[in-house]
């Protein structure tokens, strides 16, 4: 398992930590799964900043929190304007992903990196569970 600390909306890279997790396994499958309902899971490219900063923009308009006009008929809204909107971005975008993984390494293209999509304001403890599934079965 791996814990992310998260310090509100954005998205935070982790593929070192699946690659260290990988390390050495052979072929086979890495099965990733946030354990959380207001958090997703993306590959997305880690070359330039920009492409997250416009991510959560994208998502930020798409989807506002619960005390805009727009959003006036979400029932969801104790836990704070943010919540419910977060539970619908999660609905939207994967909470796992499975990466084939050649001779210990996650076979992801040059520009991909692994993240953690955090919906919520304020900061958590995300845990990422992973699984590794060898081409031998095991």
């Amino acid at each position: 398992m791996i814990t992310i600390r998260t310090d509100g909306p954005g998205l935070y890279e982790f593929t070192d930590q699946l690659h260290g997790l990988v390390a050495g396994r052979g072929d086979g499958v890495a099965v990733i799964m946030v354990r959380h309902t207001s958090a997703s899971l993306l590959i997305q490219e880690n070359a330039d900043p920009d492409v997250v900063l416009d991510l959560r923009a994208f998502f930020d308009r798409l989807v506002p929190p619960s005390d805009d006009p727009s959003m006036g008929y979400l029932r969801h809204t104790l836990e704070g304007p943010d919540d419910m909107p977060a539970h619908i971005k999660a609905a939207m975008m994967p909470v796992s992903l499975s990466v084939p993984v050649a001779g210990g390494r996650l076979t992801l293209g040059t520009w991909q990196g692994v993240y953690l999509f955090e919906h919520r304001k304020a900061p958590h403890r995300r845990e990422v569970v992973v699984q590794f599934l060898s081409a031998g079965g095991g």
